[in-house]
């Protein structure tokens, strides 16, 4: 499986999810002003990709950039349309939440816009793991009791059943501004959810050493 690792302009992640994602890629592209992160971090991306309007390179620049200036597709929509042309069929998205709303509102859209183009994507940022789920989902966590929240993207998710969830769904809808799935916890270490139409969204903690979740916890 070929995978990116792709950076945004959002909240910077930290150095420690920076380089677990980095280190396990094969492939590193940034979006235009995430680059600066990713050289505070030591690190040159494979290629840098946007309008160019944040990102000015410094001397001896040696990375390459694709520069996009078509205004009708944000940065995220210009690097995965990147990876996918390369042939990724695995991608985690950093810096695409945090900042600003409505920029991560956009960035969810693009990721229902591009996720039947990658085998695996999901975001993340260093409080939670973002995946947008299939019909039928199989997960597992580290321990009991974690919490996790379920989120209709498309306002309305309907027919959603769960299992290894402490507050269980049978066939049942979850409707933006009339009923949400947020701040459910596992019974066990693994759990299922199934939904029959509509985009779900999965929202799980980050629990990596460095995590802002872990450091809140302490």
């Amino acid at each position: 499986m070929y995978s990116a690792f792709i950076l945004c302009d959002g909240e910077p992640p930290s150095e420690t999810l920076f380089h677990k994602h980095y280190l396990s890629c094969d492939l590193c592209i940034a979006t235009d002003g995430a680059t600066f992160t990713a050289l505070q971090f030591g690190v040159t991306p494979n290629v840098v990709i946007g309008d160019m309007d944040s990102f000015i390179p410094p001397p001896g620049y040696q990375g390459q950039i694709a520069t996009d200036t078509d205004q009708n597709n944000n940065d995220l929509e210009k690097a995965l349309a990147y990876a996918v042309n390369k042939g990724v069929d695995k991608a985690v998205v950093l810096g695409a939440t945090g900042r600003r709303l409505d920029h991560t509102l956009k960035n969810l859209s693009v990721y229902k816009q591009f996720q039947a183009r990658f085998h695996e994507i999901h975001f993340e940022d260093d409080y939670v793991k973002i995946t947008l789920l299939p019909r039928v989902y199989s997960g597992q966590v580290e321990r009991a009791r974690t919490s996790i929240s379920l989120f209709p993207l498309s306002g309305k998710v309907t027919g959603i059943t769960t299992n290894g969830l402490k507050y269980s769904l049978v066939n049942e809808d979850l409707i933006n501004g009339v009923r949400d799935g947020s701040s459910n916890e596992t019974t066990g270490t693994v759990f299922k959810v199934i939904h029959k139409k509509g985009d779900l969204l999965l929202f799980q903690p980050q629990r990596h050493e460095g995590s802002k979740f872990i450091e809140k916890l302490k």
